[in-house]
């Protein structure tokens, strides 16, 4: 495993745990370009009370605000789960140039798992990705999450 997708991905983790402070899923994203952060986040969903307000989709948001344009080339997302088809397509219209995750989600991912919107290649821009980054340690907050939960 590499260095820095450790080190962002363990940033990621953080981000996911502070979620657990406002009741929602934890999941946690970084945007990075190299190994500068531009922007994280954690869910807000409930916080929120906004459907949209998925982790990766606030950090995508924060990035494009922190250097103040949408295109978000050269940068890298780390995400604790594998994105869903919003974040998916989010990622590819960002721009993304890499997306890192943590564990798989069979039920909801489309980065591999339901489908592969970031690699599709009727697409204009296609995300390279790596998987299995911390996937336990991410999928042992998921699976305490909801065990708590019931």
């Amino acid at each position: 495993m590499d260095e820095l997708d450790e080190r962002l991905m363990r940033r990621a983790l953080d981000e996911a745990r502070r979620c657990l402070t406002w009741g929602d899923v934890p999941i946690g994203a970084v945007v990075a370009r190299g190994d500068a952060v531009l922007a994280a986040s954690g869910n807000e969903r409930e916080r929120r009370q906004d459907p949209t307000a998925h982790a990766e989709v606030l950090a995508l948001r924060g990035a494009a605000e922190r250097i103040g344009r949408w295109r978000l080339d050269g940068c890298t997302i780390y995400v604790t789960l594998e994105p869903c088809a919003m974040c998916a397509g989010a990622i590819v219209l960002a721009r993304i140039e890499r997306l890192v995750y943590g564990a798989a989600d069979p039920k909801a991912g489309f980065c591999g798992s339901l489908g592969d919107l970031v690699r599709d290649p009727r697409l204009n821009h296609r995300v390279e990705v790596t998987s299995g980054v911390l996937a336990e340690e991410a999928g042992e907050l998921l699976r305490a999450f909801f065990r708590a939960r019931r």
